[in-house]
């Protein structure tokens, strides 16, 4: 009788739990589900950033002939203009720079230069293994979690790590069964949505910290911002982030999945059961425990390497000073990834047979190139579009533009950071580069705030919060046209709407969430990092 009790009080209680949840998440899922509908209605990402140049074309000379303009936030006070892209000069430099804006645009050498490496990881099988055998140990309840926190880790690869994760994301959920699109979304919000929040020290927190003591000598050039100087409040955050990501993506997205309707013929599959996965049986052969453990070897000793050439103070591989943050080894992150991927493919390779002569190596890369064919090609769109709106000037005047709006507000305290993440967020659906952004709007933030006694390390940390939450979700991010290649994969149907919808519930309750431990910090007067006040 005592366990009949407890069996319907127990039953009665899910029931209204799961009667709770289907109130409030219907109407969540019936609007994701119109997101998709409405933004899957634009055109092909090609095609959609050739219209926003036309658009900008029109909006620049529009502004250009009304004399709009910005004061610079910086020590020369110059004047920004914005510069009319159908104007003589704008049609030369549209004409005459293409072939440059293409070839300087920062996130295809990355990609390129990564996935060198990662082709011979991934076509020698070593990936697939080292995916197989991680999975074997995990349990997939913990795996979202552990992707989750696993991109927070990635942010120490800069760029190169959307190249990494996101697909092998998209695996690792398949092998265990479950929507691969939900390992390509999670992993692709982790490093995007979180991409200033680490447990370890990343190239951005040089970068960050390095804009922040400029900006922060206009009112006392005593300041130094260091690199450790929001390490605590970015290591908390990861873990807060990580959890969050998983609370969403079991209890929301786990279930708008569910609700997309099917798609039939090769690529199709959401998921996965047994054979399905694509990774075949999890159990590992002989051969490639072996390769495993060659390329683990190769790894160790790669490891060593680095740290031996770091270790003497005056080694040419260390930055300015002798610092290892600025370093070359971490500024080109990408070659070093790079020559790994490929170091520790290629010993794999050799193991199991996937790599009989030298001459397999390139092949492995030039058949590896071929699958970011796609990806090429939208850069070229977007590299363009970018380089016209920073010619222009009109991202710059808007970043000044919004800044100076909250300072002429006379906003103060919290108020006045709540006006700050508001600010730089909107900012960030159409900035996404987090150093450029940073140098524009810093400057100004940065001395206003102190002027109220807000320490330049407590803006940094807001900063941080709202350069990183909404790159999940604006198309203007080309990791974001990335990662829907990857999510095309396995549903050939999902377009920017797709992606959107998929990555707005995560992106704004990470925004959220995230806030709320800022202003819990802030309240609790917790240091950011080692000696660093938050106030």
């Amino acid at each position: 009788m005592v366990l009949s009790h407890w069996g319907v009080t127990d039953t009665r209680a899910r029931n209204g739990t799961d009667e709770a949840q289907s109130r409030w998440l219907g109407p969540l899922l019936r609007v994701l589900g119109g997101i998709e509908k409405v933004g899957n209605k634009l055109p092909h990402p090609f095609w959609l950033f050739v219209i926003l140049s036309g658009l900008l074309a029109v909006l620049s000379w529009a502004l250009a002939l009304a004399g709009v303009s910005a004061e610079s936030p910086g020590d020369d006070g110059k004047t920004i203009a914005v510069r009319n892209l159908l104007s003589g000069d704008g049609i030369r430099m549209m004409v005459t720079d293409a072939v440059e804006n293409y070839a300087t645009f920062p996130p295809l050498a990355t990609i390129l230069v990564v996935m060198l490496g990662v082709a011979v990881a991934d076509r020698t099988g070593l990936l697939s293994a080292m995916l197989r055998a991680g999975v074997a140990r995990v349990n997939a309840r913990w795996l979202t979690f552990a992707l989750a926190f696993t991109g927070m880790v990635a942010h120490v690869a800069s760029d190169a790590a959307y190249v990494v994760l996101i697909p092998l994301g998209g695996l690792a959920f398949k092998a265990v069964g479950r929507s691969p699109v939900l390992g390509v979304v999670v992993a692709f919000v982790s490093i995007s949505a979180g991409f200033d929040a680490s447990p370890m020290i990343t190239p951005i927190d040089a970068v960050l910290s390095g804009l922040t003591t400029a900006a922060a000598h206009t009112v006392d050039p005593s300041v130094t911002v260091t690199p450790l100087a929001n390490y605590f409040f970015s290591l908390a955050s990861s873990i807060v982030l990580a959890a969050v990501i998983t609370l969403v993506t079991e209890k929301v997205l786990a279930r708008r999945i569910e609700a997309m309707p099917p798609e039939d013929g090769p690529g199709a599959a959401e998921g996965g059961r047994g054979d399905e996965t694509g990774l075949g049986d999890l159990a590992l052969r002989e051969d490639e425990r072996r390769g495993l453990r060659r390329a683990g070897l190769t790894l160790m000793l790669f490891a060593a390497a680095v740290v031996a050439v770091l270790a003497p103070p005056a080694s040419p591989l260390r930055g300015k000073g002798g610092g290892i943050v600025d370093s070359p080894v971490l500024t080109g992150i990408a070659v070093v990834l790079g020559l790994l991927f490929a170091l520790t493919g290629a010993v794999y390779g050799r193991a199991v047979g996937t790599v009989k002569t030298a001459g397999d190596i390139p092949d492995h890369m030039a058949k590896g190139l071929r699958e970011m064919a796609p990806t090429l090609v939208l850069f070229f769109a977007i590299s363009q579009f970018l380089a016209y709106f920073k010619w222009t000037g009109v991202g710059e005047i808007l970043a000044v533009r919004g800044a100076e709006l909250l300072k002429d507000a006379g906003v103060t305290g919290p108020l006045a950071f709540l006006g700050v993440l508001v600010v730089v967020t909107l900012v960030n659906f159409v900035v996404t580069s987090g150093s450029a952004q940073w140098a524009l709007v810093g400057p100004v933030f940065v001395p206003m705030l102190m002027l109220l006694d807000v320490p330049p390390e407590t803006t940094q940390a807001l900063y941080r919060i709202a350069d990183s939450c909404t790159n999940a979700m604006t198309p203007m991010s080309p990791y974001f046209v990335m990662a829907l290649t990857f999510l095309q994969r396995y549903r050939r149907s999902a377009g920017i709407g797709t992606l959107a919808s998929l990555t707005m519930p995560l992106a704004l309750t990470m925004l959220v969430a995230w806030t709320l431990l800022f202003y819990a910090w802030y309240a609790l007067g917790i240091p950011l990092g080692p000696g660093v006040p938050v106030r």
